[in-house]
């Protein structure tokens, strides 16, 4: 933000149902129209690993680390989607360990009920480490950016 006045509004989500996400998503809708917003939403996604108490696998993907990058994909496809209750309805049926799903949720509202037409892509994926065995353990993080529809990125 160099050489750029701004003001910083740090806004910090716990735990929350999707249905208070649904009331911040449409308190906050407003700004995201304005084009001098900028929201940044910060979040890893599967922490796997018996310290993290989540050991999701599926053989039929290859090794675990396969498995948890299709199981990441499958929430990054329907964060894309822009639906939040897809996203819900993923969370609650793998039971995926992305700190942030609540922030993220908030947004897809904020998205859901803006006047823009927002596009959400994701830029790049990768994990910790490969896990290939149950005492091994990883971290997920993804990056992505958000633009309006009439915006290219």
């Amino acid at each position: 933000m160099r050489g750029k006045d701004f003001e910083l509004v740090p806004i910090m989500v716990g735990a929350l149902t999707p249905e208070r996400e649904a009331i911040y998503g449409q308190l906050l809708a407003k700004y995201a129209d304005d084009p001098r917003t900028l929201f940044i939403v910060s979040s890893d996604f599967c922490h796997w690993g018996t310290r993290f108490n989540y050991t999701f696998t599926d053989k039929s993907k290859g090794p675990i680390y396969k498995a948890i990058e299709w199981l990441d994909h499958q929430g990054m496809d329907l964060i894309e989607q822009g639906e939040p209750q897809a996203f819900t309805n993923y969370l609650r049926l793998y039971g995926n360990t992305i700190c942030g799903r609540h922030p993220i949720g908030v947004y897809l509202q904020i998205a859901k009920y803006a006047q823009a037409d927002f596009r959400i892509r994701f830029l790049n994926y990768d994990q910790s480490s490969k896990c290939y065995g149950m005492n091994d353990s990883s971290v997920s993080y993804a990056a992505a950016v958000v633009t309006a529809e009439d915006q290219q990125c």
